[in-house]
């Protein structure tokens, strides 16, 4: 089994590279989208976010209210410290499960934002990091997901840096071109790791 540890900055186009990894053959474990489901309603997860936050950050149908809670969080170091404090435990719980899951000759490949930041890195065969410069990134998040100049520049702030998250790398794939350029990197990639394992 080969371990990638898959990071990238938000807007970095590292969902891009997760799928194509998918499409290749990998065993891909989304931390994303774990985190979603260990914070579904009738979730321990949620429980415990209700408590922690409060009924604001609960919808009427009883799921998380993701705006409300990420603007508290991302307006407040001690809030955020406290969420990933919930969530980080779950998600690597549930990340763990599928690992084991995975065949011998598998790769594996974590998709993880806040690999750095957790300090993650050493838990790897090989650290992949999606770069791209944070004015790309906030033009990004400003065409895309409709965001503030204002929050998207909070939400990179409340990441790693660019050079902290470079240096964890083995890999950079640079996301400054188009898509296609980046799949071609992916793809590269992949040769070359595929045959470690085969």
């Amino acid at each position: 089994m080969l371990r990638i540890g898959l990071t990238g900055g938000i807007a970095s186009g590292k969902s891009v590279v997760t799928a194509r990894f998918a499409e290749l053959g990998a065993v891909v474990v989304d931390a994303d989208a774990l985190a979603r489901e260990v914070v579904e309603p009738g979730t321990p997860g949620l429980a415990t976010i209700r408590e922690a936050f409060g009924e604001g950050v609960i919808r009427p149908d009883g799921s998380l209210d993701r705006p409300a809670l990420g603007a508290l969080v991302f307006a407040d170091d001690g809030r955020r410290r406290t969420l990933n404090a919930i969530v980080h435990p779950l998600v690597r719980s549930a990340a763990a499960a599928i690992v084991a899951a995975a065949p011998q000759d598998a790769v594996v490949v974590q998709d993880i934002p806040l690999l750095v930041e957790t300090g993650q890195q050493g838990d790897f065969d090989l650290v992949v990091v999606v770069d791209a410069p944070d004015d790309v990134r906030v033009a990004r998040m400003l065409e895309h997901r409709g965001m503030t100049e204002e929050d998207a520049r909070a939400r990179i702030a409340a990441q790693a840096s660019r050079d902290e998250r470079n240096a964890a790398a083995d890999v950079i794939l640079e996301n400054t071109g188009t898509r296609d350029q980046l799949l071609e990197q992916v793809d590269a990639l992949w040769e070359n790791v595929a045959r470690k394992v085969s």
